[in-house]
């Protein structure tokens, strides 16, 4: 990985570079981030209605990397149902950086009409966490080991979700899906976003877009640029 800004260098390790200014006691470093894959027109979604094809080995580094700098990783109900989120796990040698297990996957769901036989929640290594509301988690059952964290009453607020999850996991990586990240960044409670951007023009009207229903406009500022294998990795500053 080559970094371009702010300072060019040849090589950078991509735990080194993700894990400078991320979350730590330095006052207003941001301590939840967006990380997410598009295509040079948007695109959240490939020709298979995935992201796994957009950005190749070098994305999938740098999403191996952000899971596991992060203590907590939030991810949308409608990703889950997919069935393609499995547990978050470690290869050795960021298990040996980390200091320890994966963080947990954090899944937040308004209804709890979740497939509780996924392996997310059966066999994940840190038990998965459900985010939901108290009127949800007072009428659904959730099966051990999966812990429930509820916040707001008829309906998820994710601010008290966040600041409850903080708590214990103060580093949060959101994985999407587009609404997610879009209500996370809408209720001004994400400090960085990491972008990877694919070299591909999708185009089309059937690929989802990242960000598409934000009510205004959010400044950004640049952090750093990298390169790997033709994938941009751009990291912006949200202000808040």
């Amino acid at each position: 990985m080559r970094r371009l800004f702010p300072e060019p260098a040849a090589d950078v390790d991509p735990y080194d570079a993700y894990a400078e200014g991320y979350g730590g006691a330095r006052p207003g470093a941001p301590s939840l981030r967006i990380g997410m894959v598009m295509s040079v027109d948007g695109s959240v979604t490939d020709a298979e209605g995935w992201t796994d094809g957009l950005g190749g080995e070098a994305d999938f580094r740098v999403f191996r990397t952000l899971r596991a700098l992060a203590d907590a990783i939030l991810v949308g109900a409608a990703t889950i149902r997919t069935g393609r989120v499995g547990p978050a796990r470690l290869r050795p040698g960021l298990r040996e950086r980390r200091g320890g297990p994966p963080a947990p996957i954090a899944v937040v769901s308004r209804s709890l009409d979740l497939d509780w036989s996924l392996p997310l929640f059966t066999r994940a290594e840190t038990p998965t966490i459900v985010v939901t509301s108290r009127a949800a988690a007072e009428r659904g059952t959730v099966p051990a080991p999966v812990r429930v964290l509820a916040a707001g009453e008829r309906d998820v607020d994710l601010t008290a979700a966040v600041r409850a999850l903080q708590a214990e996991h103060p580093r949060l990586l959101c994985e999407g899906g587009p609404s997610l990240a879009t209500a996370l960044i809408r209720e001004g409670l994400a400090g960085e976003l990491c972008l990877n951007i694919a070299p591909a023009l999708l185009g089309g009207p059937r690929h989802t877009r990242l960000l598409a229903d934000l009510p205004a406009e959010v400044p950004l500022d640049p952090a750093a640029v990298y390169l790997d294998d033709g994938v941009l990795f751009l990291r912006y500053r949200l202000r808040t």
